[in-house]
């Protein structure tokens, strides 16, 4: 069993420097491969990113805009709605109290037709029913007095 005499980790000599040197120029190496195209791909890609939510919240506001513009829309359409319905119902009773007026008129003319009609035929009633009663008083009196009389 030996022992070790030498109880240092690290000893300096020439090794040690070229091992140095070899890191740097490995750092140096990997710092042009690696890190500058990957520093340059974050770089663009915080970009896009930043671009990307700049176009999402201008997309928003402008979906905001529209929306408001739809509704407000949509109010005034509901508006000339109601009013366009009701000048249709105001259109619509004058229209039907002109209906019932000149149907009333034609009521009361037929009424009055039927009226005249009606007495027109009482009238005629009337001459048929007095000359049926004068013969047939004239019969009864004679059937009554049991002689012919003269008409």
């Amino acid at each position: 069993m030996e022992i070790v005499s030498n109880v240092a980790l690290i000893s300096i000599n020439e090794t040690l420097i070229v091992q140095l040197l070899s890191f740097l120029v490995f750092l140096f190496l990997l710092n042009r491969v690696k890190i500058r195209p990957l520093r340059a791909s974050i770089t663009r890609r915080s970009a896009y990113v930043d671009d990307l939510e700049k176009g999402i919240a201008e997309a928003k506001l402008e979906m905001a805009t529209i929306s408001s513009r739809i509704a407000e829309a949509e109010t005034a359409a509901v508006r000339k709605a109601n009013r366009q319905r009701e000048d249709l119902e105001t259109a619509g009773r004058a229209e039907a109290v002109l209906i019932i007026q000149s149907a009333r008129e034609e009521i009361e003319q037929l009424k009055k037709r039927t009226d005249e009609e009606v007495a027109e035929l009482i009238r005629q009633a009337r001459k048929h029913v007095q000359g049926e009663s004068e013969r047939i008083s004239v019969h009864i009196m004679e059937k009554v007095l049991c002689r012919k009389l003269m008409a």
